[in-house]
C-alpha cells in the first residue's frame, strides 16, 4: 500500500521507501520541559482510502501500510464488545457499550502496535526489535516476537511490575532492568538500535506504533453496524492510544465511511495529568512526576503528547481527570458488576465516564463505548488491599453455621 509521513509540528513530507522514526528537524529542536516535537503521522494514500468506499465490507487490514502476515499466527484484534446490562441500568446510559481490549494475546490494547511492528519488521528483513517499557508494550512485543520467531530486546526500569517482566521472559525477551526510570531506558534502546540495528518500537518513536492502534476504531466500526459511536472513552499516559483511536477514526472519514468523528475523552489520573494539562492550559509542558497507581498510564513526559493534545481538539473533545481513589474503586465495580476485570489503567476510563456521567457532560441517549486497555491480571498487587480471600473453615455444618448464621 502506498504511504508517506508527515511531521505532526511542521507539516513536513518524507518518503516511506525506508524506515524513520522522527522528523529530524523538530526533533533536533526539543527542550527539557517540553513535550518532544517531530513525532510522525502515517498518511495513507487517499485513492487507496477512497476505494474503500465501495466495498461490501472492510477489514482493519484494509486501513494498514504493511499487510499482517499469517495473521492467526498473532489473533490480534477482534476483542469483545459488551453491553454490560448491569450497569447500563445503573448509569441510565441505554447504549453503553464496554470494548475490552484485555483479551488479546498478552492482555492488553498494546499487542494491535506490536503486531503491525512486527510486520514492519519482516517487511524490511529486520530480525530484532528493540523497545523500552514498562510493562504492556514489552510484554506485547514479546509475545509477538515470540509468534513471528522475532528476536526482542527489552529495556525496563528496575521498578517495572514484576508480573509484566516475567511475562516477556517467558515469551524469550532479552530482557534489560535499568536502574532508572523509563527515559534512560527509552534513552538506552535507541541507543541500542544505533549500535546493534534492528528495529526500534518505542512508542510513538516509531510511527507505527500509533498506525498499529487504529485498528480498534475499523473493528468499533464493524461492531456497531457500520457506524462510530457518539463517544469513546480512552485511558492516557503518553497519548499514542489515544491517537490510535483518533487516527482510526479519521481514516475512516476519509474514505467516507463515517460522516462525521466521534468525541474521543482523554481519560487520566489526577497524578499524571500532563497531556490533560497542556489541552486545558494550551502550554505543551511535561509534568515533574507522575505518580498515579496506575502503573501503564504514569507518565511524566509523554511521548505522544503534542499529537493527542491536537486530536483531542479536532474530535471536539475534552480531558477528564479523576483520583487514584476513583480509578480503583472503577476497577473493582467493573469486576464486581461486569465480570471484567480491567487493570486499573484501564479502569481510569471508567472512572472518567462516570465522573461525566454525574456531572451531565454525556448525553444518556448517546451512544458511549468505554475502551479497557489491559486485563488486571498483569497487576494482582492493585486488588490486595480491596479484597480478601476468607480464612478456612472446618468441613461441618457447625461451621456452615457460623459463615451464613
Amino acid at each position: 500500500m502506498e504511504f508517506k509521513y508527515e511531521c505532526n509540528d511542521c507539516g513536513k513530507e518524507y518518503p516511506s521507501d525506508k524506515i524513520i522514526y522522527r522528523c529530524p528537524v523538530c526533533s533536533a529542536s526539543n527542550e527539557d520541559g517540553k513535550m518532544q516535537k517531530g513525532n510522525l503521522i502515517t498518511k495513507i494514500d487517499d485513492k487507496h482510502l477512497k476505494s474503500l468506499l465501495t466495498k461490501d465490507s472492510v477489514t482493519p487490514g484494509d486501513f494498514l501500510p504493511y499487510k499482517i502476515p499469517n495473521e492467526m499466527t498473532f489473533p490480534v484484534g477482534n476483542t469483545p464488545l459488551y453491553s454490560p446490562l448491569r450497569l447500563i441500568i445503573k448509569t441510565g446510559f441505554k447504549n453503553l457499550k464496554i470494548k475490552n481490549d484485555g483479551a488479546n494475546p498478552s492482555g492488553s490494547f498494546k499487542d494491535r502496535a506490536s503486531q503491525l511492528v512486527a510486520a514492519q519488521a519482516l517487511h524490511f528483513g529486520e530480525k530484532t526489535i528493540a523497545l523500552a517499557s514498562t510493562g504492556n508494550a514489552g510484554s506485547a512485543m514479546a509475545c509477538a516476537g515470540a509468534a513471528y520467531g522475532l528476536d526482542i530486546v527489552l529495556f525496563v526500569p528496575e521498578s517495572a511490575p514484576k508480573a509484566k517482566l516475567l511475562q516477556s521472559a517467558l515469551y524469550g525477551a532479552k530482557v534489560v532492568p535499568i536502574k532508572d526510570n523509563y527515559d534512560a531506558a527509552f534513552s538506552l534502546s535507541i541507543e541500542y538500535t544505533k549500535k546493534y540495528g534492528g528495529i526500534n518500537r518505542n512508542t510513538a518513536y516509531n510511527p507505527m506504533t500509533v498506525e498499529g492502534k487504529k485498528t480498534i476504531s475499523i473493528e468499533l466500526f464493524n461492531q456497531m453496524g457500520r457506524k462510530a459511536p457518539d463517544a469513546v472513552y480512552v485511558p492516557v499516559g503518553d497519548g499514542v492510544i489515544y491517537s490510535g483511536v483518533f487516527k482510526g477514526f479519521y481514516d475512516l472519514k476519509e474514505a467516507g465511511l463515517i460522516d462525521k468523528l466521534p468525541k474521543i475523552i482523554c481519560a487520566q489520573s489526577e497524578k499524571s495529568n500532563a497531556i490533560s494539562k497542556a489541552w486545558k492550559s494550551g502550554v505543551l509542558n511535561t509534568i515533574p512526576k507522575a505518580t498515579t497507581r496506575a502503573d501503564s498510564i504514569s507518565v511524566e513526559s509523554p511521548a505522544n503528547g503534542r499529537m493527542a493534545v491536537r486530536y483531542i481538539n479536532e474530535s471536539d473533545a475534552w480531558a477528564t481527570e479523576v483520583t487514584d481513589e476513583a480509578i480503583l474503586a472503577a476497577q473493582l465495580e467493573l469486576g464486581s458488576e461486569a465480570g471484567i476485570f480491567a487493570e486499573p489503567a484501564a479502569a481510569c476510563a471508567w472512572a472518567a465516564f462516570k465522573k461525566d456521567a454525574e456531572e451531565g457532560k454525556i448525553d444518556k441517549n448517546a451512544e458511549v463505548v468505554v475502551l479497557l486497555t489491559g486485563i488486571g491480571f498483569k497487576d494482582m498487587a492493585s486488588v490486595e488491599g480491596a479484597i480478601s480471600v476468607p480464612e478456612s473453615i472446618e468441613p461441618t455444618v457447625e461451621a456452615l453455621g457460623k459463615v451464613f448464621g
